[in-house]
């Protein structure tokens, strides 16, 4: 059974309410029928109801059980306008302007149905970039308490079946930090811990990656992972977690007994963490469209409630993985 198999007998056995606020793409409501006709979560869309279903027909698709809102005829506007204008309200928010943006931004009505428990989670961003997508959820949802800071990661599921957890890896950050300092590295590193034992499996190995390893390379970026490595290895004690690693030193037994003997992670690592954002989506990316991986993400990490994004190049497949992980993300908080 596959990874994205196992996740969704795990959300069918405590099904959650998410929302997918992009109600005119068809790539969602073809997930939408997908999700409810294997029982992996209740779905709200955001929209017009008789533009939904005609989508629906002409995809020839039933999403029969879907429950939808109209911002513009729901009966809980004003106490969703309340909710936002006091969330905002210390960064300028009036209830004019709150009641302007639910109309218009779905994305941010969704957001507000999740702060107010009307839903478990949301899944968004097949038709908006990660910015519009991830903002509102970091303004009004905040960071879940105790998280110095919010990072996003995939989960990759590839065919090397006898690497990470079964072929199953965790790269972090590849949607979010554009240039983590060491601290926020570090930060990163243990936020990926807690996620991959919810969605993977009980044993994290993280590699903090560079392009040098154990001081093969001197520069700066080297420099960085160094000092994250050594942040980590104090503040988070219990993690098994080694740098600076190149990635074959990070994967590869023969590769790790050269280059790092010693290292408790050479070459079994299941989480890769990355030096910086050009290099984590350039990473994942590859090992998604060469390796075959499948690609599930950018999920969020460390904020209050379950948000996760996807790639506007995500299929509809795509988004019944995500929902399935957002669902077995909710059934956590």
């Amino acid at each position: 059974m596959s990874y994205i198999d196992l996740i969704k007998q795990r959300a069918k056995v405590d099904k959650k309410t998410i929302v997918l606020p992009e109600s005119n793409d068809k790539r969602t409501l073809l997930a939408a029928a997908k999700i409810l006709e294997e029982g992996i979560a209740n779905i709200i869309m955001i929209g017009d109801e008789e533009k939904i279903m005609d989508g629906a027909g002409w995809l020839e698709v039933e999403l029969d059980g879907i429950t939808v809102i109209n911002p513009q005829t729901t009966d809980r506007l004003d106490e969703y306008v309340n909710l936002l204008y006091e969330t905002r309200k210390a960064k300028g928010m009036t209830p004019e302007k709150a009641r302007e943006i639910l109309l218009k931004d779905y994305l941010t009505f969704g957001i507000v149905m999740v702060k107010n428990n009307d839903a478990d989670g949301m899944v968004a961003g097949a038709c908006h970039s990660t910015a519009d997508t991830l903002r509102p959820a970091l303004q009004i949802l905040k960071t879940a308490p105790g998280v110095k800071l919010v990072s996003a990661f995939f989960i990759m599921d590839t065919v090397m079946k006898d690497q990470g957890e079964n072929g199953t890896f965790l790269f972090a950050d590849c949607g979010l930090n554009q240039d983590p300092t060491p601290e926020e590295l570090a930060a990163i590193a243990d936020t990926s811990s807690r996620s991959f034992k919810s969605l993977v499996g009980p044993k994290p190995v993280i590699a903090m990656l560079s392009h040098s390893t154990k001081g093969s390379a001197k520069h700066a970026l080297v420099d960085k992972v160094v000092e994250a490595t050594k942040i980590a290895q104090e503040q988070y004690p219990h993690l098994v977690l080694d740098g600076e690693l190149q990635t074959d030193a990070a994967l590869v037994p023969s590769v790790a007994k050269s280059k790092a003997p010693g290292s408790p992670v050479g070459g079994r690592a299941n989480i890769l963490i990355f030096p910086n954002l050009d290099a984590g989506n350039i990473g994942y990316k590859l090992v998604q469209r060469l390796g075959g991986a499948e690609a599930y993400g950018p999920m969020l990490q460390g904020i209050a409630k379950p948000v996760n994004d996807l790639s506007r190049g995500c299929s509809w497949e795509d988004i019944v993985g995500v929902v399935a992980l957002t669902a077995v993300q909710a059934q956590l908080v």
